[in-house]
């Protein structure tokens, strides 16, 4: 169990160290937070539980308007964004960004995280 513990732990930093997030997860598809770096104390089960909702509810719909697949969804408030993303069968980057970033770098470095996270966990 460490050595899983530790990759996530790889990759919650790897998600952290992008220039623009603030705070991150990597949460199970169902909703239990697997790692996370925050920059401040919050409900940690409801959070990773509505960051799954979220995703979830963006794959029904896209699934409804016969669109591929959700590549990310992206919550966008004045003073800041959440980003959510797939990474392979069993998790979701949840990546909270800080205002004035460049939305579309992040995403890129993102994506690259969450194929990783698909080969390894």
């Amino acid at each position: 169990m460490t050595m899983l513990k530790d990759k996530i732990a790889t990759f919650v930093g790897k998600v952290q160290a992008i220039d623009g997030v603030a705070a991150c997860a990597l949460v199970s598809r169902d909703g239990i937070i697997a790692g996370k770096s925050f920059d401040h104390d919050l409900n940690e089960p409801w959070f990773g539980a509505l960051m799954a909702t979220i995703h979830a509810s963006a794959e029904s719909a896209v699934s409804i308007v016969r669109m591929k697949s959700v590549e990310s969804v992206t919550i966008r408030a004045p003073a800041c964004s959440i980003v959510l993303m797939g990474a392979g069968e069993h998790f979701l980057i949840a990546a909270i960004l800080k205002d004035n970033t460049d939305h579309e770098k992040v995403y890129r470095y993102l994506l690259a995280v969450a194929k990783e996270i698909c080969q390894v966990l």
